[in-house]
């Protein structure tokens, strides 16, 4: 079920539960498939938090991410290769106002090959495990002795 839909549904549901129907039926009738936990704890969030409560916070995964962000995303990364995921991420929330992990648009960018090309450059290659200068080893060695 796509964001909207599914926020009103959750909405219909949790409005008949306050009018004293069983979270069964509630959920039947909104067309809602969860559980006994989840719908009360939906209620109980719909108390504290209100409307936002009703929005679904996951991630998801690389190929769920919809269209026109993903459309967004290959312009902004074809634009400028070297942005951090980071700022990516900060410019989705505000000009689209979609949160997406940084894990999950690295993944996203990887798939499609809109890696960020500084940071693979920034990152070590495999090798020894200690990637100290000799200068540095030195100075540990003539540091220890007495």
């Amino acid at each position: 079920m796509e964001p909207e839909p599914r926020r009103a549904a959750k909405q219909q549901m949790l409005e008949l539960m306050e009018a004293g129907v069983s979270w069964q039926e509630a959920a039947r009738t909104a067309g809602v498939q969860t559980s006994r936990a989840t719908a009360y704890r939906w209620k109980q969030e719909a108390r504290i938090r209100g409307e936002a409560a009703l929005q679904d916070g996951r991630h998801g995964h690389p190929a769920k991410v919809l269209p026109p962000i993903l459309h967004w995303l290959e312009s902004r990364c074809q634009a400028t290769s070297l942005v951090a995921s980071s700022q990516v991420q900060k410019e989705l929330q505000e000009q689209l106002g979609v949160r997406i992990s940084i894990s999950h648009l690295n993944a996203v960018r990887a798939a499609h090959g809109w890696s960020n090309v500084a940071s693979q450059a920034g990152k070590k290659s495999g090798g020894s495990g200690d990637q100290r200068s000799a200068g540095s080893r030195r100075a540990a060695v003539v540091g220890s002795r007495p």
